[in-house]
């Protein structure tokens, strides 16, 4: 069965998104789980960094200008981390990886669209940071890098905010 679709509505435009539940069960199944229950809808990206990434998925981003963003989870709260040798994802440009806080088993509903190649996030490379990818934009990146172009404040922040008004899940043939 193919992998389910993720279709992002924001105030910039639309992006869909390939979400590896074939590979990534564990990470990709909190991640649909979260969205087809409207957990992300009318949250706003909350941390943009130009050659980077654009980070989402905050609860406290609702309020674009909370000083939380950034700091909230889903309400089941984490996850484990999925390392997987037969899922040797590399953070490139255009995917999907779990954010966390540097402690192990950390990830929850915050994740990345990583803008640049950030080899060094991989969780099987050396070094203290591990993000497992487990999504890939497949339509609309040019939506992302008008995120990544946004102006920001000195945290990171969005000056105009970008809000995801619905993340829509769909099998490839684009049924919801």
């Amino acid at each position: 069965m193919p992998n389910p679709i993720a279709e992002f509505q924001t105030t910039l435009g639309t992006f869909r998104a390939e979400i590896f539940l074939d590979k990534m069960p564990v990470t990709a199944k909190n991640f649909l789980d979260l969205a087809r229950r409207g957990f992300y809808d009318g949250l706003h990206f909350h941390r943009v960094i130009r050659g980077f990434m654009v980070q989402f998925g905050c609860p406290y981003s609702r309020d674009p200008n909370s000083p939380r963003a950034g700091t909230g989870g889903p309400p089941h709260g984490t996850i484990p981390d999925e390392f997987r040798d037969d899922a040797r994802f590399s953070n490139e440009p255009g995917t999907l990886s779990m954010a966390n806080t540097g402690r192990p088993n950390s990830g929850g509903s915050q994740f990345f669209i990583n803008t640049a190649h950030n080899a060094y996030l991989d969780w099987f490379t050396p070094g203290p940071s591990r993000h497992p990818v487990f999504g890939r934009v497949i339509e609309g990146l040019e939506v992302v890098s008008a995120i990544e172009a946004t102006p920001t404040d000195a945290a990171d922040r969005p000056r105009t905010p970008v809000q995801v008004r619905r993340v829509v899940v769909m099998d490839r043939e684009g049924a919801g």
